[in-house]
């Protein structure tokens, strides 16, 4: 299972869904441009010593993300929106999914939204429009490996 980081612009998000993804074995695809400098030096600052454990994948853009998924063969692309129908917790995952979330500003363009194999919602309080895309993207990933497998304590 892997996260997919459209074009994220907020470094301290990225830093989490790092560790998140170290914490959870999985892997981490990220989709440039992002809005701030991506680096080692500070994403080892955001991710702390999480960052090592991850295997992060960069693509250029959109495109290029594309193309790789066409080329590598991966699983399904399911994308974590407000503006989807299909609750989270009664869509039943698999464990070569890809949980994509947007930009924290603006989500994703209809383009990569209509791409999406599934777009799936958290439901909330009325009135209330989103979560941060970390907390987001951790319940999400919580309830994808319950139901595929948790990874092991040590």
């Amino acid at each position: 299972m892997n996260l997919v980081l459209f074009e994220p612009d907020i470094p301290q998000n990225t830093g989490a869904l790092l560790r998140l993804a170290a914490c959870f074995g999985l892997g981490v695809d990220i989709i440039f441009p992002c809005g701030f400098i991506f680096d080692d030096r500070r994403m080892k600052r955001a991710g702390m010593d999480y960052i090592e454990a991850v295997t992060i994948r960069r693509h250029a853009s959109w495109e290029a993300y594309r193309r790789w998924r066409r080329e590598s063969g991966e699983g399904r692309l399911l994308l974590l929106s407000t503006k989807a129908a299909e609750p989270y917790h009664r869509f039943a995952f698999q464990p070569a999914d890809s949980l994509m979330v947007g930009r924290e500003s603006s989500g994703v363009p209809e383009e990569v939204h209509a791409a999406a194999d599934q777009r799936l919602v958290i439901p909330l309080r009325p009135g209330m429009r989103s979560l941060n895309v970390a907390m987001a993207a951790a319940i999400v990933a919580a309830e994808a490996l319950r139901q595929t497998g948790l990874p092991t304590a040590s």
